[in-house]
């Protein structure tokens, strides 16, 4: 009888290994139990909310010489996303942030002016996406160099750092394939990534969470600097956290999205859905995610009272716009405003990309207060 309920027990976990294995959630399963058993600080004073919506936009997704297409995709963030914010503002008067990080190989100047346009007005900033393939180091310095200069003088975009005036931005990588971190080497082939994107003016990057995909790293929840590994690829498997009183190390600032568990949300009734901060129409918003993305208090060490919230999506999808430009996501501000922005436990701030890298140096450096002052603390808005 025992021989047999050892078998069944083994059984249990064989399965279990399996359904891990296939999502990937092994390779960050003890990072992520790690954080559900630690103790949060106590915070006796708001904590500030930090969020920040990201966006693999990319007006020629699934499409191939159709400028109309194109065109209507790009136009309808243009007209509805002002529509949609124009009721919603965080503690500081902001409407919600948009930062639409532009694909390199999909550049168009039409498309270009008209975001640079809704930026100018107060919704958001562009910043830079690339997908690319067996690929390597002097050419991606090469490609991610003269788009940088193209965004900043063509177009006003970009900030630029401010003692040698390059233009200065931030990443996120197409396929999620950072540093080369696919087993295969496909949609990257560049080991020495970080190194590069450091060289040619990135100040953080912001592709992660990638779960389920393997491109996921071990370390979750984290602002962090990563240092390349010479000749290895995914050197940002793990990092150096980004601490008070500290300093810049390493190659490049990792800022990372929520990552968790959702266990209300099971498949089969069992086993519990990834949370990995992405929004689509089928992963439509809830207050549940939301609480699950503050919950998650990705923050400065030393710091838990700001707290970083970076939500991504890929906002061109016909499928997915209804979601992103409609009801949903309007309850998701509404419901932001109402439990984040109390003024007493909360205090809510709509974001930047590049506003989350100042608060982040801010709070490395040990300034406090309330960061919203800190929203251009080393890096310039852009000048239009």
């Amino acid at each position: 009888m025992a021989l047999i309920s050892l078998i069944g027990l083994l059984l249990v976990f064989i399965s279990l290994y399996a359904v891990l294995k296939a999502k990937n959630i092994d390779i960050w399963i003890v990072s992520y139990l790690a954080t559900v058993f630690k103790k949060k600080a106590d915070v006796d004073e708001p904590i500030h909310v930090m969020f920040c919506f990201v966006d693999h936009y990319e007006p020629q997704w699934a499409i191939k010489d159709d400028i109309a297409t194109e065109r209507k995709r790009v136009d309808r963030w243009v007209t509805d996303y002002p529509a949609l914010c124009k009721t919603h503002f965080d503690a500081d008067g902001k409407h919600p942030q948009h930062t639409f990080f532009y694909p390199e190989e999909e550049y168009r100047e039409e498309h270009l002016v008209k975001l640079a346009d809704l930026c100018k007005r107060g919704y958001g900033e562009v910043e830079i996406h690339l997908h690319h393939d067996n690929d390597t180091s002097a050419n991606l310095r090469n490609t991610l160099s003269k788009f940088a200069a193209l965004l900043h003088e063509q177009h006003g975009l970009l900030s630029t750092f401010p003692e040698t005036k390059q233009p200065a931005y931030a990443f996120i990588h197409g396929n999620w394939c950072l540093c080369n971190a696919r087993k295969d080497g496909r949609w990257c082939g560049v080991n020495d990534e970080l190194i590069v994107l450091k060289e040619t003016g990135c100040y953080a990057d912001f592709t992660l969470p990638a779960a389920p995909t393997e491109n996921q790293t071990a370390k979750i929840n984290s602002i962090y600097y990563a240092k390349d590994i010479p000749g290895k690829p995914k050197s940002h498997n793990t990092g150096i956290d980004v601490r008070v009183g500290g300093k810049a190390s390493g190659d490049l600032m990792i800022i990372q999205g929520p990552l968790a568990l959702n266990w209300k949300k099971r498949k089969f009734g069992l086993m519990p859905r990834i949370e990995a901060s992405d929004m689509r129409g089928q992963t439509p918003p809830s207050k549940e995610r939301v609480d699950l993305w503050v919950n998650a208090d990705i923050h400065v060490q030393g710091r838990p009272n700001w707290v970083f919230v970076k939500i991504h999506t890929h906002g061109t999808q016909e499928q997915d716009m209804e979601t992103l430009l409609g009801q949903p996501v309007d309850e998701m501000f509404s419901y932001l405003e109402e439990k984040y922005n109390d003024g007493k436990q909360y205090v809510l701030h709509y974001v930047t990309a590049r506003e989350v890298f100042n608060i982040i140096k801010a709070a490395e450096a040990g300034l406090e207060g309330n960061p919203n002052i800190y929203r251009d603390y080393i890096l310039q808005p852009p000048h239009y």
